[in-house]
């Protein structure tokens, strides 16, 4: 290990001297960062601690090749239970993104080797002052049987020089870590530096004192706590410690803030140049200087977490970024002055302290900046109008009692994009109150308006809680649809009958109704898979039809009318569900499960699930992406569907605990969404339990893994086949894909496959032609149906034969035009007379009208009309032309054409001097013709 700098060492050469002094004094392996968004482990918004990504091992359902590591993990504090948001700017060490550096023990060493090598580093190595170092250890709890940590207060004494008086003992909450309700846990030794001017902040350890901060924490991870609460030893014991780099930073470079090191500065100086607020200065409750801290710690959270794959949106992690952004852009324009975006322009300086050490950075930073200053722009719309609104919120609230109402909370939420927690951290800084209660009533109040614009208030569709309560207190807990997974029917007892209204005994003619039921074989509407049709099959031949069937709390709601018989409480009743459509919704939500797979694989870890539906006749499957798939995605997203349909792979589903079910690697799950416990676990090729068992690292490379209580086919080879037929997107980072399986695929796909033959053989058609068959072929397009792929191939082919249809149709006009004016000339040498009249070669209007021109010009006292049959449309296009005398004498050029379109179907008219027809029915041209010449002698007599 190269010497260390303890001068003026940067943050770099403090992060490189950590990792350093653990390889190569204690043998760690250097292990990578994990990436902040932890796409693998659907209970966590971001990585927020360095044992994250050792979880498994913790938890005995993983191994690595080596039993010690070192690592310096991005982690990211701002949701969830670790919230570090709302300090933020507010004091000298909080951050959203912040580095952990730890050293680990996978049952190697312990205690003894984790004390000894962290007081060697941080006195020896980087010399700190041993009088500024404070230790706690456990102090040991009743509850749990657990005495002191006698054993680490000893090895701190035996192994290291530290002042006796300088270790205390500090309960549970502070020195007993544990990684949830149940499992690994154990005691742990925080080791606090004290930074007062006189060295005298030994009494404000763990008391939140910015000038006296724990800096490492060394955790004992020796037992388990099972579910019932209680401790028993682990058979491995391992260590796990965090130190925050930030911090530790702070400390060797003899700062009294961590925003005054090496690792803001590039970004406040970044900030001083792009905008005209004053430089930074450091005062805690000055806004200017809060605004620098709190931007360049949102900065770099953001080019962190958008870097490993994270986007802005409306919910989870998304929306965790989008507030975050917010609060930024906010802060920039009221307290720096900006007015264009800031942000964006400040990732060049984040990559200037984070690029060396983390490559991934540097190599996204333009795509990072893109994105970024893509949400300040959407924000930048209506975030004046905000403020100007806010602003008369907060005067009305100061002269009315201080307190912002709930309505204009959620109008600034809801129309100028203000999340509530920037609505409420602006009140605070005005010291004026948030009606919180209304919000959240404004807001519920909201989503029930918009479920019924979707149609979702029909009353019986859901059942209220205290019929509920009353269907309880008679003992129905509810309907037992276990059924549903088996192919078949069963026969089940009623139970109750729901009006929307009440509760009835009877299930009246000719009305719609819910029957409820002790047991059924019926899906009921959730989780994106549409509810079963079917029917009740009762004595006497009697039948309910069940038009709909919805989850109502525990109850499965069939819906529908009493087509025969009576039906009532007590009844027996046969299920009997629509078999072919039940199937037809079993390929299709297997299918769902096996395109998200495929995204995944295709598009990258973080495009997560947003929502799907899953019908009879297609699939839905919305997802979060940052641009469009391009078509070669599409194909390769196709090619692994049916790959893994053509694997014919047996579709197995099991119930997990949930605790067991999230350490399966891969195991894909709504994130926001709340899973029973047990969970039910859909695999397509692996047994689950396998899985839980033995999970394989890479499994979601392979294998389709959800949590799901949607029905299945049993294998993918049911499926047949697989079409992507629509691509869009729906909000900022949310896109759509619509597709279909089975035979409506093959259908499909072979329609579009003989679309782009007949296109392909337009190539070598003749080009006078080709007109015809281009439009014939776009006629097609527009009215049939095709997979996207074919659609978008087929519409790119037609856009090149469109181009040689139109050069064709030029030269045939070319062509035309010719001959009509040769035609036309030939008349008026042989006109006699007044009138001019005839047919002539032409295929278009503008042939007719280079004709009619020709013989006015050779004939120019002679009143002329024209006409020719157009092949094509099957039609007559008439034209005429009338020299003033002749005009004079009483013949107008648009009663004239009128005259002989009307003797062929049609009609028309125009000035006197010139006008158009056109007529429907060409085999009566030589009539019309005679017409036109009978009425023009006639006025000119």
């Amino acid at each position: 290990m190269s010497p260390f700098n303890t001068d003026c060492p940067t943050a770099a050469d403090i992060r490189r001297s950590f990792l350093a002094f653990f390889k190569d004094q204690a043998g760690h392996e250097i292990v990578p960062s994990s990436p902040v968004v932890p796409h693998d482990d659907p209970t966590l918004l971001f990585c927020n601690a360095g044992m994250n990504q050792f979880k498994d091992v913790f938890l005995s359902t993983g191994t690595r090749p080596w039993s010690r590591a070192v690592d310096s993990q991005k982690c990211i504090r701002a949701g969830g239970k670790h919230n570090d948001l709302e300090d933020v700017g507010r004091d000298t060490y909080h951050h959203t993104f912040f580095e952990m550096l730890g050293n680990w023990s996978f049952g190697d060493y312990f205690k003894a080797e984790a004390i000894e090598w962290a007081w060697t580093l941080l006195t020896e190595v980087w010399g700190l002052p041993k009088d500024r170092l404070h230790v706690t250890v456990f102090a040991g709890d009743e509850s749990d049987g657990l005495g002191p940590d006698e054993e680490a207060e000893t090895l701190w004494l035996e192994r290291t020089d530290i002042d006796p008086s300088h270790i205390t003992r500090w309960d549970r909450k502070d020195n007993f870590w544990e990684m949830g309700a149940a499992g690994p846990c154990g005691p742990c030794t925080e080791i606090h530096y004290d930074s007062t001017p006189d060295g005298t902040g030994g009494p404000m350890v763990n008391l939140d004192h910015p000038d006296v901060i724990e800096v490492w924490n060394l955790v004992f991870i020796q037992f388990n706590r099972r579910e019932d609460g209680t401790l028993v030893p682990l058979p491995s014991q391992h260590v796990d410690t965090g130190m925050g780099l930030e911090r530790i930073v702070r400390v060797l470079q003899n700062k009294r803030s961590n925003y005054d090191t090496d690792l803001w500065t590039p970004i406040f100086d970044a900030i001083d140049r792009e905008t005209t607020a004053a430089t930074y200065g450091g005062v805690l409750d000055d806004p200017v200087d809060t605004a620098y801290r709190v931007i360049a710690d949102h900065v770099r959270c953001l080019t962190v977490a958008l870097t490993d794959g994270a986007r802005p949106g409306p919910d989870g992690r998304g929306y965790v970024l989008r507030r975050i952004l917010r609060r930024g852009v906010r802060m920039a324009r009221q307290s720096l002055g900006a007015e264009e975006p800031l942000l964006c322009k400040l990732v060049p300086a984040v990559v200037q302290t984070l690029g060396d050490a983390y490559p991934e950075v540097a190599a996204a930073a333009t795509e990072v900046a893109d994105i970024i200053k893509a949400e300040e722009l959407a924000f930048l719309r209506t975030l004046d109008r905000g403020l100007m609104l806010f602003a008369e919120a907060a005067a009305e609230a100061t002269a009315t009692g201080g307190v912002i109402s709930g309505e204009k909370a959620f109008l600034l939420h809801d129309t100028f994009g203000f999340p509530i927690d920037l609505t409420a951290q602006m009140a605070e800084e005005q010291s004026i109150a948030l009606d919180r209660d209304g919000y959240e009533k404004a807001m519920e109040t909201a989503r029930d308006r918009s479920r019924g614009e979707t149609g979702t208030t029909d009353t019986v569709l859901a059942l209220p809680p205290e019929v509920i309560a009353s269907l309880e207190g008679l003992g129905h807990m509810g309907t037992d649809d276990l059924a549903k997974f088996h192919d078949g029917n069963c026969t089940g007892v009623v139970t109750g009958i729901w009006n929307g209204n009440a509760l009835i005994k009877n299930v009246p003619k000719q009305e719609r109704v819910a029957v409820l039921l002790n047991r059924t074989s019926f899906y009921g509407e959730q989780g994106g898979q549409i509810g079963d049709e079917g029917c009740l099959t009762f004595e006497d031949g009697g039948v309910f039809r069940v038009e709909q069937t919805v989850r109502s709390g525990s109850w499965i709601l069939h819906i529908g009318q009493l087509e025969s018989g009576q039906l009532g409480l007590g009844d027996h009743v046969e299920t009997i569900v629509d078999a072919s459509r039940h199937t037809a919704i079993e390929t299709n939500h297997t299918a769902t499960h096996l395109l998200n797979r495929a995204l995944r694989e295709v598009l990258g870890k973080d495009s997560d699930q947003r929502g799907s539906l899953v019908a009879p006749n297609r699939l839905r499957f919305d997802y979060a992406a940052s641009k469009s798939p391009s078509l070669k995605d599409i194909e390769a997203i196709e090619k692994l569907v049916q790959e893994d349909i053509d694997a014919d792979l047996t579709v197995n589903a099991d119930e997990l605990p949930l605790d067991l079910a999230m350490e399966i690697n891969g195991a894909r799950a709504m994130f926001g969404e709340r899973y029973p416990d047990p969970v039910r676990v859909v695999c397509a090729g692996a047994e689950v339990n396998e899985l839980a068992n033995d999970p394989p690292r890479d499994a979601w490379k392979r294998l389709s893994i959800e949590f799901c209580g949607g029905s299945h086919v049993t294998s993918t080879k049911c499926i047949g086949n697989f079409l992507v037929m629509q691509e869009q997107g729906l909000a900022a980072g949310i896109r759509r894909i619509v597709a279909i399986t089975d035979e409506e695929a093959v259908n499909t796909r072979a329609a579009g496959e003989a679309l782009l033959a007949q296109l392909e053989s337009m190539r070598s058609i003749e080009s006078a032609d080709l007109p015809a068959a281009v439009d014939d072929a776009a006629r097609k397009l527009a009215d049939g149906e095709f997979g996207l792929v074919h659609r978008r191939t087929a519409d790119a082919q037609l856009d090149t034969l469109r181009k040689s249809a139109k050069a064709a149709r030029k030269a045939a006009a070319g062509e035309s035009k010719g001959a009509a004016i040769d035609d036309a000339r030939a008349l008026a040498s042989d006109a006699i007379g007044d009138i001019m009249i005839g047919e002539i070669t032409a295929s278009d209007r503008e042939s007719l009208l280079a004709g009619i021109d020709t013989a006015s010009a050779i004939a120019s006292d002679v009143a002329c009309l024209l006409a020719c049959r157009i092949e094509e449309t099957g039609k007559v296009i008439i034209a005429a032309q009338v020299p003033k005398p002749l005009i004079a004498r009483g013949l107008h050029a648009g009663d004239w054409v009128r005259v002989a379109a009307q003797a062929c179907g049609g009609g028309g008219g125009g000035r006197p001097d010139a006008a158009q027809a056109g007529g429907k029915n060409p085999e009566q041209l030589p009539e019309a013709l005679d017409a036109a010449g009978i009425y023009a002698k006639e006025v000119l007599q």
